[in-house]
C-alpha cells in the first residue's frame, strides 16, 4: 500500500503591519516597530523565516479617501490591500482619537472586503496621551476585528506618553508588555497557515468526482 506524501510544513510567515500614526516621527509607528521586533524574534526562535510588510497609512491617505468616494482603489492602493489581506498575520496599531481608533485607520478597514481578514491572526496596539484611554483596545479595536472574523491575540498593547519614559514604579513596563504580546502572537502565527489556504475568489467551482465542490483557478 502506497502512502501519500505529507504536505511539507511552511516555514515562512509574512506579517503585515498597519500603522495609522499621523505625525513624523510617530509614537504609533514606534510601537508598531517594537511589536514587530518582538514578534519576529519569537517566530525566529520557533524556526520560522519572517517577512515584514509595513504600511504607513499617512502615506496613502489620499488614495484611501478617493477609494471611499469613487469605490475604486488606485494601483498603489490595490497593491497595499493585496499585501495586507494576503499576509499570514497582521499587526495593527492606531493612535487614540476621542476614545477610539483614528478616522484614517477606520477608513482603511472600511475599504477592505469584509471577508478578506477571515481567520487572520491579528495583534492590536494603540497609543494615546493618557493611560485612561487604554480600553480602546477592548472597546473599539477588538470588536472591529472580531466582526471581521479575524483571530485577535489575547494580549494587545496600549502605550501612553508616559510609558516611553523611565518609570521604575510601573509593575508591567512597556517592554515587558510588548515582549509578552509578541510571544503570544508568535504562537498564534505559528499555528496559522492562512496564506497557504487562501481561495481565489474568482475561481470556477468544479466537481472532484465525489460530489464535493472544489475550486480551479483560471
Amino acid at each position: 500500500m502506497t502512502m501519500a506524501a505529507s504536505t511539507p510544513m511552511r516555514t515562512k510567515r509574512t506579517v503585515a503591519v498597519v500603522s495609522a500614526g499621523l505625525s513624523q516621527p510617530s509614537s504609533t509607528r514606534l510601537l508598531a516597530d517594537r511589536l514587530v521586533q518582538a514578534t519576529e524574534r519569537h517566530l525566529v526562535e520557533r524556526g520560522f523565516e519572517v517577512e515584514i510588510v509595513t504600511v504607513e497609512l499617512r502615506e496613502i491617505a489620499k488614495d484611501v479617501t478617493n477609494n471611499l468616494l469613487t469605490g475604486f482603489p488606485s494601483p498603489s492602493l490595490s497593491t497595499v490591500i493585496e499585501q495586507v489581506t494576503g499576509a499570514d498575520a497582521l499587526i495593527a496599531v492606531t493612535p487614540t482619537f476621542t476614545t477610539s481608533y483614528s478616522g484614517l485607520f477606520k477608513s482603511f478597514m472600511d475599504i477592505l472586503d469584509p471577508s478578506s481578514l477571515v481567520e487572520m491572526p491579528v495583534l492590536i496596539g494603540a497609543t494615546g496621551g493618557s493611560p485612561r484611554h487604554s480600553l480602546v483596545l477592548d472597546y473599539a479595536m477588538r470588536p472591529l476585528f472580531t466582526y471581521l472574523h479575524a483571530l485577535v491575540a489575547p494580549t494587545g498593547v496600549y502605550a501612553a506618553s508616559e510609558d516611553w519614559g523611565s518609570n521604575p514604579d510601573d509593575v508591567k513596563p512597556l517592554p515587558e508588555r510588548i515582549d509578552r504580546a509578541g510571544a503570544e502572537f508568535a504562537a498564534f502565527v505559528e499555528r496559522s497557515d492562512r496564506a497557504g489556504r487562501l481561495v481565489d475568489p474568482f475561481a470556477i467551482p468544479v466537481s472532484d468526482g465525489a460530489g464535493v465542490g472544489g475550486f480551479q483557478a483560471q
